[in-house]
């Protein structure tokens, strides 16, 4: 049985944990993998500056850096940003998978045009970073924002009928004014919405943190894990400096 961890990027209780695990459930997998939720120490509020990036990534990797030793298989990232992924491949051996990079590229693979719809506004600094880092600037059709403030505790449960329309016909823009092949949902707390815009769009529309999951199902089915000449580990380790930040940065109301 392969076991993977996936890191939810804010402290959080079990029942509101257990709405990020329900995104198991829109994708199929094996009988010999399960997945395994945890949440990060501390965090940022919300992704918004990159002052609230370098914490994410900080949090991230300190919640990650005992994965291969616990007998964790690969890990996950829950979060588009893609958090601490880099930081990780430098540390462990086994996958790490975030969400962020695989859509888009996944996305390349369906269609040659593809467009992000997101809550809020202020996301958008999240995907503009990774296109231009994946050079898909020109295959990018729009970002679409319905600009609501998301609620990373609750997600969208009890919004629905608010929210669910709004996402779509931000959707269909994106198809018949900007001229998007693909869909992407913009974040992994928005995964309530994909069934409904799944029934409702013309073209395909990626649920995030599902590929995610399936993707780490599939690097291990053949074998595969991160390049270490592209993430070389660091001669001198500093996990215990790393987990002392984060027993101080625990303290704090988040």
């Amino acid at each position: 049985m392969k076991k993977v961890l996936v890191l939810v990027p804010f402290p959080m209780s079990e029942e509101n944990r257990t709405q990020r695990q329900q995104q198991l459930s829109a994708v199929e997998l094996g009988p010999d993998i399960e997945f395994q939720f945890e949440s990060v120490r501390a965090a940022p509020k919300n992704y918004v500056s990159q002052y609230d990036l370098v914490l994410a990534d900080v949090g991230m990797m300190e919640a990650g850096l005992d994965a291969q030793k616990r007998g964790f298989d690969a890990v996950c990232i829950d979060t588009m940003s893609d958090s601490g992924v880099a930081a990780l491949r430098s540390v462990l051996d086994i996958p790490v998978i975030g969400p962020g990079r695989a859509s888009m590229l996944m996305a390349m693979m369906l269609g040659d045009r593809f467009s992000i719809i997101t809550m809020w506004d202020q996301w958008k600094h999240l995907y503009v970073r990774t296109i231009k880092d994946l050079r898909l600037t020109d295959h990018c059709a729009s970002v679409r924002s319905i600009d609501i403030a998301p609620d990373n505790q609750g997600l969208l449960k009890g919004k629905e009928e608010v929210i669910f329309p709004l996402l779509e016909k931000a959707a269909m823009q994106c198809v018949e004014e900007d001229g998007a092949h693909v869909i992407l949902l913009g974040s992994t707390t928005m995964h309530q919405a994909y069934s409904y815009l799944a029934e409702r769009l013309p073209v395909p529309i990626i649920n995030p943190g599902p590929l995610s999951y399936k993707m780490a199902e599939t690097v291990l089915g053949l074998g595969l894990s991160h390049s270490r000449v592209g993430y070389p580990k660091s001669p001198v380790p500093k996990d215990g400096m790393v987990r002392a930040m984060l027993d101080a940065g625990a303290t704090f109301d988040h």
